[in-house]
């Protein structure tokens, strides 16, 4: 049972919206232009009335919302929601934010109405399947239930099996934390299940996703996936037992442009600044890599670990899609 003393869904939705918009301006910048910006901190406060974000919390805010309308959290029920809720957006004008070609290419085939399976990007692991998957983590359900929907809704736009275990690892971390699991304690919580899952196919929920040339088992196309994560866990863990120099963390971790490298790269940002939250998302809006996405998922974590109390009062009233990300949070929390 979620924890909902602390409002961690309220916590995990707007400190990704906050990432999100803290790193929308930093995304194609130098660190050196960064720290010429706004000083070596980073970017620490909002700006604009609203504050905008990307297409990273419009996509998060897509899935939670067909997650919101399901009469039954199952594949059969969610997919069609998620595919609308994806088609809408692709169609808004809001959709102006530099979105992913990924995802637009997934959407104009989801559009003509082919399946799934086949209307997936199959060879992209892109940060666009992970960077979205937050309300997953927010769903009072069972662990089997939480890595098919995660593996869902990544699998409508990025077939490659990276962006599946990714995704599963991003929604699982943040259902660890709202349960009360410690953000040092995660690194070793994802590696653990990245191994315990890693020749698990779940057909009744991926169907024939898997079927592409030169596979020859489902078990051997996810268990590329799980390999390439464990082996970023791997390198977040040698650069978490270094001292921290304070310089870009993609220099560990990777740019952030694929799936596995926007979850270490976030994680190694919530997990250095556990007690100051503001610089986890200033610290990954300063990279050189995918900026708005790590900021936006090192505030999934943190806010999730630390609940609406993590983040300046003031803040909530200021973001873009206040009312929306209010309203998923009281439906969670």
């Amino acid at each position: 049972m979620i924890d909902t003393s602390l409002r961690r869904a309220a916590g995990s939705l707007f400190g990704l919206a906050y990432g999100d918009a803290l790193g929308k301006p930093t995304e194609f910048l130098t660190v050196a232009e960064i720290v010429h910006r706004y000083g070596p901190a980073g970017p620490r406060e909002l700006a604009g009335h609203p504050a905008l974000v990307t297409d990273d919390t419009q996509m998060a805010l897509a899935v939670g919302w067909a997650l919101h309308d399901a009469p039954a959290l199952t594949p059969e029920a969610v997919e069609p929601l998620l595919r609308q809720r994806f088609l809408d957006w692709a169609a808004s004008p809001e959709n102006n934010r530099a979105p992913g070609m990924t995802c637009l290419r997934a959407c104009a085939e989801l559009g003509r109405g082919v399946r799934w399976q086949e209307a997936t990007v199959a060879g992209s692991k892109g940060c666009g399947a992970n960077m979205r998957v937050t309300p997953v983590g927010l769903l009072d359900v069972d662990v089997d239930t939480l890595a098919g929907l995660s593996q869902l809704q990544a699998g409508l736009t990025h077939g490659h099996p990276t962006g599946l275990a990714a995704s599963e690892l991003t929604a699982y971390a943040v259902w660890l934390l709202c349960a009360g699991a410690a953000l040092a304690d995660l690194p070793r919580l994802l590696a653990d299940r990245a191994r315990d899952q890693r020749r698990v196919y779940r057909a009744d929920w991926l169907g024939d996703l898997w079927q592409r040339p030169g596979v020859e088992t489902p078990e051997d196309f996810i268990a590329r996936g799980w390999d390439e994560c464990l082996a970023v866990l791997g390198r977040l863990d040698a650069a978490l037992a270094d001292p921290d120099d304070g310089g870009d963390p993609c220099r560990h971790t990777g740019e952030g442009w694929i799936a596995e490298e926007a979850l270490a790269t976030a994680l190694f940002c919530a997990v250095r600044h556990a007690d100051d939250p503001v610089a986890a998302l200033a610290r990954g809006a300063t990279t050189a890599g995918d900026s708005d996405s790590i900021a936006a998922l090192a505030g999934a974590f943190v806010g999730a670990a630390l609940g609406m109390p993590a983040w300046p009062d003031a803040w909530s009233a200021r973001i873009e899609y206040a009312d929306q990300l209010h309203a998923l949070a009281r439906a969670w929390d």
